[in-house]
């Protein structure tokens, strides 16, 4: 009987006849988890508590804010009368424009003069008169071609910001509370970074990262709206971060520190030395952000147009303001033109003789006092003029919708089954378990740090944990 033909295989794993056995191989290792994937569900739940505990300060505050940034196109349509002027051909002397206003408003005493910076701009005699509160001026507004007065209105801060925009700039800083107000707003702008940055990691951490920079077509429900959240987000954190920080510079606590820690590290913004021979001081910039005003000065024995011609020999001349002497003190003619490039050279001259007896140019200020003034005028909506105001709205507008968003999601995740209403849960305690130790204390240590360093932020922080543990500590007793 034929033998059939058989053909053995064998595959490369299968020994021979008579071959030691080979072990068997062994299961693949567990990978450790990543440093982010144990950090993940800490900045979850941290970020969904900051959401919903505080963006409703959040949307005030950018809805206050984005008021604030239409006010100046407001004012220049609402006050256009004192404002502008038909353009003439024949500018009359600073001296005669004073002594119009100081005959329109005998009441005052003149401190400091705003020439008209530009063709059809009236100037601004400022002055101390009665009924004025805290920081505020009149405002003179005359006609540089005629000496017509065209009115006169309270004017506040640098910038001479009229009613308008001084209220709403109040309103967004307190909401007019006063000292309750103003805790209000540092803990917005205290929590308005780490609400940003957190969402950023979020986002960007997630597993799917198609996608980041636009929302998802065709998502439908949550998916949908945690599209827009996070790609508008995403466009919108770099200028969130920036507020926030430029916000703390004018807050109670944080603001004081930041204060000192710029005095240790030189950031201190230096102010032109404008001390006369039989006045305090001496040579060299002085360095202080603000001066307590002295007793009036003698007359001075030179006009204010040679004052101003002057400084203009000296290169100040981009829409000057005048500061007149006090006593011990000269004339300082500042520049005022913050839009980039910004101008913001002074000269200090003696009001005796009209020497120049200090000239401070910008380009010699420290390189963290230039940062500091390009981010306080970027947050008043000064650095670049209108697409400056036009970015600040923008970014109401998407704080704002960043907020509803976070909202609508935290809805879109509530329980369906079991009751008429409810809410979606956050991420389950003990997220920090889940993180490496040596990152979690070093997390720790920076937490510290910052929360010391922005206090309201810190207190705010201990006591979300605080509550957080005794709701945890509730629900165990309901269970046991």
């Amino acid at each position: 009987m034929p033998t059939p033909n058989v053909r053995i295989t064998m595959s490369a794993d299968t020994p021979a006849r008579g071959a030691a056995p080979t072990a068997a191989p062994a299961p693949p290792t567990a990978q450790r988890p990543s440093i982010w994937a144990g950090l993940r569900p800490l900045v979850l739940r941290l970020h969904f508590y900051a959401g919903v505990l505080i963006a409703p300060l959040l949307f005030v505050a950018a809805a206050t804010g984005l008021l604030y940034a239409l006010s100046f196109q407001a004012e220049n349509v609402l006050y256009r009368h004192e404002l502008r002027v038909p353009a003439g051909d024949t500018v009359q002397p600073l001296t005669a424009q004073v002594a119009a206003a100081k005959a329109a408003h005998p009441e005052g005493q003149v401190t400091a003069v705003w020439p008209s910076p530009e063709k059809g701009a009236t100037t601004r005699v400022l002055m101390n008169a009665p009924g004025l509160g805290a920081g505020e001026s009149l405002a003179v507004f005359v006609n540089p071609y005629t000496n017509e007065v065209r009115g006169a209105l309270p004017s506040t801060g640098s910038s001479g910001a009229l009613p308008l925009r001084t209220w709403l700039s109040s309103f967004h800083a307190d909401l007019k509370l006063g000292e309750f107000g103003r805790n209000y707003s540092e803990l917005a702008a205290s929590w308005l970074w780490v609400v940003a940055l957190g969402g950023v990691l979020l986002w960007v951490g997630r597993r799917k990262r198609t996608r980041l920079l636009r929302p998802e077509r065709g998502a439908t429900g949550r998916r949908r709206t945690l599209s827009w959240h996070g790609s508008v987000g995403l466009w919108a954190a770099v200028g969130l971060v920036l507020l926030s920080a430029t916000g703390l510079t004018w807050s109670r606590y944080a603001g004081e520190n930041i204060a000192e820690l710029k005095d240790r590290i030189g950031g201190v913004t230096p102010t032109v030395a404008a001390a006369t021979a039989g006045g305090a001081g001496g040579g060299g910039h002085e360095h202080h952000e603000g001066m307590v005003m002295p007793p009036a000065a003698p007359p001075a024995t030179i006009t204010l147009d040679q004052v101003a011609a002057t400084a203009r020999a000296q290169g100040v001349r981009a829409s000057i303001q005048i500061s007149l002497p006090s006593q011990g003190k000269g004339f300082v003619v500042a520049e005022r033109d913050t839009e980039f490039p910004v101008h913001l050279d002074s000269v200090a001259i003696d009001p005796a003789d009209g020497r120049v007896m200090d000239v401070l140019r910008f380009s010699d200020y420290p390189l963290l006092a230039k940062l500091t003034r390009f981010g306080i005028d970027a947050h008043m909506g000064v650095f670049l003029g209108l697409t400056n105001q036009l970015a600040l709205a923008a970014l109401a507008v998407a704080l704002m919708a960043l907020i509803v968003w976070g909202y609508r999601m935290w809805w879109q995740r509530r329980p369906t089954k079991g009751r008429a209403f409810g809410v979606g849960r956050p991420q389950p305690r003990g997220a920090w378990r889940k993180a490496p130790l040596p990152v979690l204390l070093g997390l720790a240590a920076l937490t510290a740090v910052v929360g010391w360093f922005v206090p309201l932020l810190g207190i705010s922080l201990l006591a979300f944990l605080a509550v957080d543990v005794l709701l945890g500590l509730r629900g165990r007793v309901r269970r046991a």
